[in-house]
């Protein structure tokens, strides 16, 4: 995340070591540190190879691999910049107030280097799904659980839209550090909270209450949700995550003759469903 003396993200220096565990690391160029697996990935401002060497010495770790490179390249070579939606404006943290488009609603945001700066084509997909419902007079979406919520962005939206309670979970401990940041920024600490749960091993919470159920994942994972009955106890899910080539084995895993298709939406190469639990 960003912190004095840094006011923004220009270039990564990225170590990936072969352990998890590790101590405590305190420099002020340190953007956080992403465990996954048995591997921690530590990002920096600036170049910290003395300091990793130290750091693997202390506590017996062993570089995997080290690179250096623009942030525009570790967000798929786009500029993450303000952006509008219909009903909000979305500015990273670096950005003056007014510098972008406006919007009813702003969220500021700082997206690090955590999945959710809103450019991927399943997290703007999911946004304006999002926005759509939460405006429909027709519907009253007063809970929403979102799962594997990255930045955060897509549970502060819900916030800002009206939502009353919003769970927001990742499995990722940074995602959560970050996600937590954006909103105590956005003055969202009443209505959303966010928790770290491994949807895999048995962190998946019950949906039962929810309103809608957010999951912009990946293919396994959503086969995986799929299968558990506790999945499938909430009103309506906006899922993503995945190509036109998944859909016909996402489709086959859904439970037989208790779910209705809503709306099949597209971005790109990436795919939405809009689902309704028939009761």
């Amino acid at each position: 995340m960003l912190r004095p003396p840094h006011d923004r993200y220009e270039k990564l220096h990225v170590y990936y070591l072969d352990r998890r565990d590790l101590p405590p690391v305190d420099d002020p160029d340190l953007i956080g540190i992403w465990v996954e697996d048995d591997t921690a990935i530590l990002f920096f401002h600036r170049e910290r190879g003395a300091l990793v060497d130290r750091l693997c010495r202390q506590c017996g770790a062993g570089i995997i691999y080290q690179a250096s490179l623009d942030y525009r390249d570790w967000e798929a070579g786009v500029q993450v910049t303000s952006f509008a939606t219909a009903a909000l404006c979305v500015r990273p943290v670096w950005e003056a107030a007014g510098a972008g488009p406006s919007g009813p609603e702003e969220i500021v945001l700082d997206p690090s280097v955590i999945f959710g700066s809103g450019f991927h084509a399943t997290t703007r997909l999911c946004l304006e799904n999002l926005e759509s419902l939460m405006l429909a007079p027709e519907r009253r979406i007063r809970s929403v659980l979102d799962l594997g919520t990255g930045t955060g962005l897509l549970a502060i939206a819900a916030a800002r839209l009206g939502a009353e309670r919003v769970l927001a979970l990742d499995n990722n401990p940074l995602a959560v550090e970050v996600a937590r940041k954006n909103v105590t920024l956005n003055n969202c600490c009443d209505r959303v909270l966010v928790e770290q749960a491994d949807l895999l091993d048995g962190g998946m919470p019950g949906t039962r209450g929810y309103d809608l159920v957010v999951a912009n994942l990946y293919k396994g994972l959503l086969t995986h949700l799929f299968a558990s009955a506790q999945f499938w106890q909430g009103q309506m899910y906006l899922v993503s995550g995945f190509l036109p080539g998944m859909e016909a084995e996402l489709l086959s895993a859904l439970p037989s003759g208790s779910i209705r298709m809503l709306h099949r939406g597209m971005r790109e190469q990436w795919r939405l469903w809009l689902l309704e639990r028939k009761v």
